[in-house]
């Protein structure tokens, strides 16, 4: 059994790059919080762009090209990670900008969070393994 292959490393190694993609969506934000008319975005959850993937990947048609036949699931929702989900802001400024900077902070500490969790999981299984190995801890 190769322990890379396990479901739960693939699982973390998909979840550490949906944080990764979406910390960059943030930060995208964050620094266009001058920006006149800007309308933050973010990504879908991670539990959609996982059953999204899963569904592309059970062989649902999509469009990589422009001459294409569209699928059966939206492009925008296809890729399951892409920037694009513009999120509807509470408040705009004079300017029209949409970031609030308090609610794209909160969600960049989140991120974070959520991937020192995710590594730490991944640690403890990689852990667990060895020492089911009897290479120790």
């Amino acid at each position: 059994m190769d322990i890379l292959n396990a479901g739960i490393f693939d699982l973390a190694e998909q979840r550490l790059g949906w944080l990764d993609r979406r910390q960059q969506v943030l930060a995208q934000n964050v620094a266009n919080a001058d920006t006149p008319n800007y309308t933050p975005n973010d990504l879908p959850d991670f539990a959609t762009t996982l059953r999204n993937a899963s569904m592309v990947a059970a062989g649902t048609m999509t469009q990589d090209a422009v001459g294409h036949m569209a699928g059966t699931v939206a492009a925008s929702v296809e890729a399951g990670a892409r920037p694009g989900s513009r999120t509807q802001p509470r408040n705009r400024a004079p300017d029209g900008n949409g970031v609030a900077l308090d609610d794209e902070l909160t969600k960049v500490a989140d991120v974070q969070n959520m991937q020192s969790l995710t590594s730490g999981l991944y640690t403890k299984y990689m852990g667990l393994f060895r020492l089911a190995l009897g290479r120790g801890s």
